[in-house]
């Protein structure tokens, strides 16, 4: 019986082709054409690595270098669409290989299967992206360092519980974002050194009788190490979970500053006002302006985190090695950058152009509450008395105006030395927002002189340098 063509692929062993719709539940072309350029450096490696070894000759390696590089240029003139009978990125590549170079074309998958080749594939294109999303990252630490050196004297009311608790430094609070952002890079850095090991020459799953030189295609690509084990570099994607856990943080962290936006943005708040380039307004009601931003970054978060549980699912009970279900990393991993990347820029466009804080109100908010009763006890501790019951004592205080609708500054001395004696005229500078805000001088904390310190600091570690914003 003949071969059905589009069996060829495979081996004679095949009498029959797929059903067809099973062909395109089979296929991953449709998305696994994004790895395109990483397959061509991939094979152009492994090319060399073949001449250079003696496996094909010299001019052979240089021949399918150069039909490689054709198809190329071809993908680059919009002209190489392979279609749903290639299954996938790597059979598409060998046969247009095979239609330019004929029987030569054949010999380029000699000492290699497609396990360890996707697996090179897909590391040097999450590579390159963590590289990117790194980019991305610095720029929204320089958007918000922006802010924040804008907005060193500016005061904002600190919370917890979303409640009152203590008046902050603007700039310490925004600070605290580009810190998240710091260690987000730090665990992509992280990342990337697992993903910058290279499983190509592992085959299948048991090597390659064929004398290659798996350190020299882990070279050339840029690998700073191969797998030791056969086995485990065709069915790791440890380094794909890894990732997604890293961006799901840093989405969890952009979540975090988009909840505070859309508070500070509302009616209720009133701490920023966002600009007509990152805000859109109702359809029915003519007064709105909407934080979409924010919202949809928070939104966004959410995706990330389930292509996290995705791959963890889909890795929990596979057995070793190479098995079809790996198939579905790549359009979590693609969907899992991509979202990443679009959230980081949104969120630096938004600190670069889309919002302005508000100090006037900020300060009016950091004045109308009782965000300086610490601040009143830590008073007392100064003078000798012991701090819990210092504690008690503000606290009744604070009932008390609670009460009569009255803040703690429109005490007058007389009943402050009444509550205890230990109160002089002094107690009013002492429990006055910006003076509450300058005491914090413990290392790390709000106080301006350690807010301008860390100001410097990180303006340092960032550097002066513009960043691409691709």
């Amino acid at each position: 019986m003949a071969v059905d063509s589009s069996a060829s692929a495979w081996s004679n062993r095949f009498e029959q082709g797929l059903h067809p719709a099973i062909e395109r539940f089979n296929a991953s072309i449709g998305f696994d054409i994004a790895l395109l350029q990483e397959d061509l450096d991939g094979s152009i490696a492994h090319a060399r690595m073949l001449g250079g070894c003696g496996v094909i000759s010299a001019a052979e390696a240089e021949q399918l270098i150069d039909g490689l590089e054709q198809v190329r240029a071809e993908a680059a003139e919009g002209r190489f669409n392979p279609g749903l009978e290639a299954e996938d990125v790597h059979f598409a590549v060998e046969r247009r290989l095979i239609e330019l170079l004929g029987p030569l074309g054949k010999k380029l998958h000699t000492g290699r299967s497609r396990n360890d080749q996707v697996g090179t594939d897909i590391r040097l294109w999450l590579r390159r992206r963590i590289d990117v999303i790194d980019g991305a990252l610095l720029r929204f630490q320089r958007a918000l360092l922006e802010q924040a050196e804008r907005h060193a004297d500016t005061l904002i009311p600190g919370y917890t519980h979303l409640q009152r608790a203590q008046p902050l430094c603007l700039a310490h609070h925004l600070l605290a974002y580009i810190e998240m952002a710091e260690r987000d890079r730090q665990r992509l850095a992280d990342v990337r050194r697992r993903v910058n090991i290279c499983p190509l020459g592992a085959a299948a799953l048991a090597g390659t009788p064929v004398p290659i030189d798996r350190r020299a295609t882990a070279a050339e690509l840029g690998f700073e190490a191969i797998y030791a084990n056969s086995l485990d570099a065709v069915s790791d994607r440890d380094f794909a979970v890894e990732f997604m856990a890293a961006g799901s943080l840093v989405l969890a962290h952009l979540s975090r500053l988009s909840e505070e936006v859309i508070l500070w943005a509302s009616e209720e708040f009133g701490f920023v006002a966002l600009s007509d380039r990152c805000a859109t307004g109702s359809s029915l009601m003519p007064q709105k302006k909407n934080p979409d931003v924010p919202e949809l970054v928070r939104g966004k978060s959410g995706r990330v985190f389930g292509h996290l549980m995705g791959l963890l699912t889909m890795i929990k009970g596979l057995p070793l090695a190479y098995n079809k279900d790996f198939q579905e990393d790549k359009e979590a991993l693609f969907d899992g950058v991509s979202t990443v990347l679009d959230c980081l820029e949104a969120m630096a466009i938004l600190f670069e152009e889309g919002l302005e804080f508000r100090p006037q109100r900020l300060e009016v908010a950091v004045g109308s509450d009782f965000a300086n009763a610490t601040d009143v006890a830590d008073y007392l501790v100064t003078r000798g008395v012991p701090f819990r019951e210092a504690y008690q004592l503000v606290g009744g205080l604070v009932k008390t105006c609670l009460s009569e609708g009255i803040l703690l500054r429109q005490l007058p001395l007389e009943r402050w030395q009444q509550l205890h004696p230990a109160f002089e005229a002094d107690i009013f500078a002492a429990i006055e927002p910006r003076q509450v805000v300058a005491a914090r001088r413990s290392e790390g904390g709000t106080g301006f002189e350690q807010v301008r310190a860390q100001l410097t600091a990180v303006r340092q570690r960032l550097g002066p340098a513009a960043v691409s914003h691709a």
